[in-house]
């Protein structure tokens, strides 16, 4: 049966759906041997597929992971910088992975990696409102003023924030510590959001993504969803 092109991308476990429309804009995915057009459909039992060069199998065995992200890794699958990637840390994993959504250089914590397109788009896509909590230290004073800010919402280059979650604020010698919780998903936008108040981020790691944490995963390594982790993940509406 004939599927759109973006879902048999994330089903063989390429990419996110979002990422395959990308794909297939920019005239990477072909379909026998004509350039797809979004829309397109495909069936892989007759169609000949290809990303980037690669033939497009059968989909793969879903599987997701939990990161625990160190500082000094880009979430991608390439860097023209030559970077260290997230995924050289799941050597021992021979599925293809790939990140949801990212965490920036010099940010640590809690990242998903997945071959499943579909739980990457319910995680990823801003409708869905799936709540990400940061552990965030600062040089200068969060004050009342600036929380009730963060919790309206702040202006930055690309438009207004949602209201985001303050809590559990700690100062400590010339800075100090706090918790934000955000649904969005804004390039860099923690720090961006800490700009406009006039505070210097010195450390930043993602602590949740919805129910998961990073309880038993040390920096650097990482552990598999189960089976009931998956479930919940597939409820996001």
């Amino acid at each position: 049966m004939a599927e759109r092109l973006q879902k048999l991308i994330a089903q063989a476990g390429l990419a996110s759906r979002r990422q395959a429309e990308k794909w297939i804009e920019e005239g990477k995915v072909i379909v026998n041997g004509c350039p797809a057009k979004l829309g397109d459909r495909a069936d892989l039992s007759l169609d000949k597929v290809q990303v980037e060069g690669q033939e497009l199998g059968k989909a793969q065995e879903k599987i997701t992971v939990l990161l625990n992200k160190p500082r000094g890794y880009v979430s991608t699958l390439k860097d023209p910088e030559g970077r260290r990637l997230v995924t050289d840390l799941l050597n021992d994993i021979p599925q293809r992975l790939f990140p949801v959504g990212r965490l920036d250089y010099n940010t640590e914590g809690l990242l998903l990696l997945t071959n499943d397109g579909d739980l990457a788009y319910r995680i990823s896509h801003p409708r869905h409102n799936v709540e990400k909590t940061y552990l965030v230290k600062v040089r200068g004073t969060l004050t009342a003023k600036m929380v009730k800010q963060l919790e309206h919402g702040v202006i930055l280059e690309d438009g207004m924030t949602a209201p985001a979650k303050v809590n559990n604020i700690r100062t400590t010698g010339s800075g100090c510590w706090f918790e934000i919780i955000i649904h969005e998903g804004k390039n860099r936008q923690v720090r961006r959001m800490c700009e406009v108040l006039g505070l210097t981020v010195v450390r930043l790691k993602r602590i949740q993504l919805d129910f998961l944490d990073l309880k038993g995963v040390p920096t650097g390594r990482y552990r598999l969803l189960s089976v009931a982790e998956m479930r919940r993940l597939e409820k996001i509406k």
